[in-house]
């Protein structure tokens, strides 16, 4: 916690990055054709500002139950090539893009775990890595049900 000096701190910046997020996947709705690609992805912007909420509600005091199980990682987006918001974008590469952001976040997330020294902080930030490894498995999977299928 060097280099935040603080919990508040801490939690300041991954309220932060969850707002990033959030309009991430609104901009990133904006960008698609099709309503129902614009569908998911306001969906996952509102599962970001979830994110939020439960950031706010631990500054505030409130405490979380502990990880349970670590979600299963297909590390499909390993393997593809970074893809850049464009308007009209199509849907393979805007998962593409989807998945590349929710691995950032579990990096993010294990890192600042890893550096917590406090066990309740740190393992706020596992169980927020095991949220963006859900999310990244469920674009892993969308990936593999209409891109894979159609070629």
């Amino acid at each position: 916690m060097d280099k935040f000096g603080s919990a508040d701190a801490v939690l300041d910046f991954a309220i932060k990055e969850e707002e990033g997020a959030y309009d991430f996947y609104l901009d990133l709705s904006e960008k698609v054709e099709k309503a129902w690609m614009k569908t998911v992805f306001r969906d996952f912007a509102q599962e970001e500002l979830g994110h939020k909420k439960k950031l706010l509600e631990i500054k505030a005091g409130k405490a979380l139950a502990p990880v349970k199980d670590k979600v299963m990682d297909l590390n499909l987006s390993d393997y593809l090539v970074d893809a850049e918001v464009v308007p009209n974008m199509d849907f393979q590469s805007a998962l593409i893009l989807a998945m590349k952001k929710e691995k950032s976040a579990f990096r993010l997330y294990t890192n600042l775990a890893a550096a917590m020294q406090e066990p309740g902080l740190k393992n706020i930030f596992l169980m927020l890595a095991q949220e963006e490894a859900k999310h990244k498995l469920r674009f892993e999977i969308e990936y593999d049900d209409f891109v894979f299928q159609e070629n």
